[in-house]
């Protein structure tokens, strides 16, 4: 099922213009770990119960374009745009719930997560986590995948006054690390949550973890990596390294 990134992001793989880098601000589902099947499986066995599709299971295209990584109350405003708040807010805590019955024996980081935790611990960066999740899953998955001490802060869209495809949750994370956007990287799995960091002026690797590769480069991703092994990703943070080390060599 994993979509592998594609030729044209070949072409732009530079971050040169955030030198030198001083923090690193990530999403978390489909990004840290790859949890989109789960949160699939859910959705399969939810929707028909509700009498969705006429009880028909949706498939994964349905899933990739109507529902990955959007907020709960606009995802509910797609599946069921005559639902009260109420009902759709019960919806989706059902919905959550199931998932992190089901997330702790399925989650797995991303390749090569944890040699990028190195790099950027090595050079004492700032970090944080960026994330529509509900506070309850974006826990459970940061604590099981062992970053609970990494993170320097967490931003729930939620606890926004507008969540991802809109940069309020980056723009807060931002200002809780006292982060220069000028100088600021962003790893990302969803088209809205591309959407959320370009549109807060940063520069956004996406990641193919399950979302087709044009859809993230046409949300303005500035170039795609398959995971955290990509040599793309390694090239592109050694010339910032040497960008930074050439300007301080010429000060």
């Amino acid at each position: 099922m994993s979509i592998e990134s594609n030729s044209h992001a070949e072409e732009r793989c530079s971050l040169s213009e955030i030198s030198p880098l001083e923090a690193i601000l990530f999403d978390v589902d489909g990004t840290l770990c790859d949890s989109d099947p789960i949160h699939f499986d859910v959705f399969r066995e939810m929707l028909p119960e509700f009498g969705f599709n006429g009880g028909v299971p949706i498939t994964e295209e349905f899933y990739v374009e109507n529902i990955a990584g959007k907020h709960n109350d606009e995802m509910c405003s797609i599946l069921f745009p005559n639902w009260d708040h109420e009902r759709a807010q019960k919806f989706a805590e059902e919905k959550e719930a199931r998932f992190r019955k089901l997330a702790p024996e399925r989650l797995v980081p991303v390749d090569g997560l944890y040699k990028l935790r190195k790099w950027i611990e090595d050079r004492g960066l700032k970090r944080g986590a960026v994330t529509n999740a509900p506070r309850p899953n974006s826990e459970l998955m940061i604590s099981h995948l062992g970053l609970s001490d990494f993170f320097q802060t967490v931003v729930l869209g939620s606890e926004c006054e507008r969540a991802k495809p809109f940069p309020d949750p980056y723009l807060k994370g931002l200002q809780d690390l006292k982060a220069s956007p000028s100088h600021t990287l962003v790893f990302e799995d969803s088209a809205s949550g591309i959407k959320a960091g370009v549109a807060a002026g940063l520069p956004v690797i996406g990641i193919t973890t399950r979302n087709p590769p044009h859809t993230l480069l046409e949300a303005g991703a500035t170039f795609l990596i398959k995971d955290y092994y990509d040599p793309k990703l390694w090239k592109a943070l050694e010339e910032l390294e040497t960008r930074a080390s050439n300007a301080e060599a010429g000060a």
